[in-house]
């Protein structure tokens, strides 16, 4: 099938508000990571679908937030980045009746550049129909969206309806991308990135935030089978010994869980070898932000 309109598509709103499991469902493949945690994202995720005639380029960023660190700092910018050369903008929020500062500073820079934008209301799973008609009235009021879509990203509920309508935003136009790929992320990207999820998904509290992923080997084997070295950095020697846990209890559940997500999407058998290093205040020292890959160079 020939693509005659593409264009792109950022997916923006809050921390936790469900981007990453929203991309995930639109594209029916899992290129972001998802937690229960505010800031599992940190790099824009680029995720590609071809539906029909159209391709779309979703952009997946992380939540806008109040910084503390350097990190979190170039979190915001990457928010801000991607809610410029846009052909349309996809603003998540939660089904809950009133409107927080960072819905308003989105919606303030979507009118500022004058993107068209379709409100997409998600978890309608859990409230009743009186709420979501209050939540729609309020951001109705808010800006001129070209759409008003609830949704359920877990559920995989409404996908389709959004998808009518984020096709409406389209301009006309050849693929972007070559239409077998889903991302533009390297496969080493998304190996470290597992490895992240699943420490965001076992560790509590301000620890996993903590904690940045490289894959230092990334090789496949004549039998097949891909060998895969990954070095997880946190800040403390006392995260560490977390990390690793009681007689390497905790490192190699998050190893097991990250090498079963490694084959699935690989599509073979993985060896993963997994190491914790510490890296004082990486999250403060430029340098060392730029080395674990979350750099504005694009």
């Amino acid at each position: 099938m020939e693509i005659k309109r593409s264009g792109i598509i950022t997916i923006c709103g809050r921390p936790n508000v469900g981007k990453s499991t929203l991309t995930n469902a639109l594209v029916g493949e899992k290129v972001a990571i998802v937690t229960d945690k505010p800031q599992t994202t940190r790099n824009r995720i680029t995720a590609i679908l071809n539906r029909g005639e159209c391709q779309f380029v979703f952009l997946d960023t992380p939540g806008l937030h109040k910084p503390r660190t350097r990190l979190g700092d170039y979190m915001v910018q990457v928010v801000e980045e991607s809610v410029a050369d846009v052909d349309g903008v996809c603003l998540l929020v939660e089904p809950i009746p009133s409107m927080g500062p960072q819905e308003e500073e989105l919606i303030r820079r979507i009118g500022e550049r004058k993107l068209p934008a379709v409100l997409v209301i998600n978890k309608i799973d859990t409230v009743k129909k009186e709420t979501l008609l209050q939540v729609m009235d309020l951001y109705r009021q808010a800006h001129p969206f070209q759409a008003v879509v609830p949704i359920s990203a877990r559920e995989g509920d409404g996908m389709d309806t959004l998808l009518d309508e984020l096709e409406k935003l389209l301009p006309p136009g050849p693929a972007l991308f070559p239409t077998d790929m889903i991302t533009d992320q390297p496969e080493r990207q998304i190996m470290a990135e597992i490895v992240r999820e699943k420490l965001l998904l076992n560790l509590d509290k301000e620890i996993p935030h903590g904690t940045a992923v490289t894959i230092e080997r990334f090789r496949e084997r004549e039998d097949g089978v891909v060998e895969i070295e990954a070095v997880i950095y946190c800040e403390k020697e006392s995260h560490k010994g977390i990390i690793i846990g009681k007689q390497g209890a905790m490192l190699k559940k998050i190893s097991t869980q990250a090498r079963e997500d490694m084959e699935r999407f690989l599509g073979t058998k993985v060896y993963l070898g997994t190491w914790v290093k510490v890296k004082d205040n990486w999250r403060d020292r430029l340098a060392m932000i730029r080395n674990f890959g979350y750099t504005n160079e694009r």
